[in-house]
């Protein structure tokens, strides 16, 4: 794409056979010197290989010269500037591209390479050209990344020893865009709006501005480690070259492919991308469910569903998981949780134990087993402070005192951290649990967790029927 085509921008400086006027001995700014007044410098209606040129005198360090027209930026758009000197006389001057970064309502942004690289001249009468290219995204050749920045005064610098002579041809700056973009017409690039991809500067900006302009095109996170320091939404189609990180309790939603696959793209991780999809599930009104896309996802080590959220622990909107598979890799982290330990009881209060040992050790939703426990009674509630276990069913002829034991088995999803869930469906995935985990831990309350699934025969053949079935948590 060249925006001087498409939208009319114009880049182009006039020559120098206009006048010089418009040329700055200073930054370019509004009420600086130009050179039709300084004296040091001279346009030259003919020269050998020059059909007009600026003559300019070096005086100063860094001797300036800088168009003081606007020359416009755009997020997305780079553009090269070049020009073609040759020394006259006095000491070899260095050349380099140089610009004046400029932002909203005329004010200098700072912190920005401001020139590109600087070419020594080494002889007199032999021309050199010079060039450097300025854009906002920092892309390998870009001498100049400007972010954030609305335009520019372009021109050079002069550096090294006083007292030199040098002539300058026209400059020329043209739209070399499509050098990086391959896509511009579909694609719309993070590294364009400012995301730097070093897995240290936050790119959450970046994120949200190449989203707000693309306008229907596909955001593309090209390759590079980002990280994302607040929750972004992305609302056109995104696709990851790149990856992301960011902290747990930040959200990363996809409007148009909310799906468990482009969620991997992004993280690069199994796990975390089945977490982070599963926080933005409950987090954004949009969407009902969450795809697997048929993909088996393994499972390292338990899943806490509501650690994942982060935030919540009552939830009661209808949402689905569908469509895949979990499966636990063999490891220590499956092996239960085994704590022996005496307490008290009484019939009087037929759910508590009290003065329970090594309470701290015991984990909401463990196993109780001991004389007088019925065949599934499980612990609802650890309380420290008051040394006393809740327990989801009553003990029938249990000691005033005894030892029992508390088995917290692991569960590829455990959702035992939620007080409430309810409308939670899991539909058409299959947990290959393999001998080595359980599947599922409900929460402590909620109405209709529904798991639907099909029930197939032995041989694999012909599918017999399907069910409903809506469970309550054992705790």
């Amino acid at each position: 794409m060249n925006k001087a085509i498409t939208d009319g921008v114009v880049l182009m400086p006039p020559p120098f056979a206009d006048g010089l006027a418009v040329w700055s001995a200073g930054d370019g700014t509004p009420g600086s010197e130009t050179y039709a007044t300084t004296g040091n410098g001279v346009f030259v209606p003919a020269d050998q290989e020059f059909a007009g040129c600026l003559e300019l005198l070096k005086t100063q360090t860094v001797t300036k010269l800088r168009y003081m027209g606007e020359t416009t930026l755009l997020p997305g758009c780079y553009l090269r500037i070049s020009t073609r000197v040759k020394a006259v006389s006095g000491d070899l001057p260095g050349v380099r591209i140089a610009g004046w970064a400029g932002g909203a309502g005329g004010v200098h942004v700072g912190g920005l390479t401001e020139y590109g690289p600087t070419v020594q001249l080494t002889s007199y009468g032999e021309v050199v050209e010079i060039s450097a290219i300025v854009g906002s995204g920092q892309r390998i050749g870009v001498d100049m990344v400007w972010p954030n920045v609305i335009y520019g005064h372009f021109g050079l610098d002069l550096t090294g020893g006083n007292g030199s002579v040098v002539r300058i041809d026209d400059f020329v700056i043209e739209d070399v865009t499509n050098v990086f973009i391959r896509d511009m017409m579909g694609v719309v690039d993070v590294h364009d709006y400012g995301a730097k991809g070093d897995g240290i500067t936050d790119d959450s900006a970046a994120f949200e501005a190449a989203d707000a302009n693309a306008n229907g095109r596909e955001v593309l996170v090209s390759a590079g480690v980002y990280y994302l320091g607040n929750h972004v939404t992305i609302e056109n189609q995104i696709r990851f070259e790149g990856t992301v990180t960011m902290p747990a309790d930040k959200r990363f939603v996809f409007q148009k492919n909310f799906d468990y696959p482009t969620y991997v793209d992004a993280f690069g991780d199994e796990e975390l991308a089945f977490k982070k999809a599963f926080q933005a599930l409950l987090n954004f009104s949009d969407h009902e469910s969450l795809d697997l896309c048929g993909r088996r996802i393994a499972v390292s080590a338990p899943i806490d569903m509501q650690a994942a959220e982060g935030s919540k622990t009552v939830f009661a909107i209808r949402r689905v998981i569908r469509n895949g598979q979990f499966q636990p890799v063999d490891g220590p982290a499956w092996d239960p949780t085994v704590v022996t330990t005496t307490e008290s009881y009484s019939a009087a209060d037929p759910l508590h134990l009290t003065n329970v040992a090594n309470i701290g050790q015991i984990a909401v939703g463990s196993l109780v087993t001991g004389a007088g426990v019925g065949r599934e009674i499980y612990v609802r509630a650890v309380d420290t402070a008051s040394n006393s276990v809740t327990l989801s069913q009553e003990l029938y002829g249990a000691a005033a005192s005894q030892t029992y034991t508390f088995t917290r088995f692991k569960y590829l999803l455990d959702f035992s951290g939620f007080d409430d869930l309810a409308q939670f469906i899991i539909d058409d995935v299959e947990f290959l649990c393999d001998g080595t985990a359980s599947g599922i831990m409900l929460a402590k309350e909620g109405l209709t967790f529904q798991l639907w699934e099909d029930l197939v025969e032995p041989r694999g053949i012909e599918p017999l029927t399907s069910s409903l079935r809506t469970t309550r948590s054992p705790i």
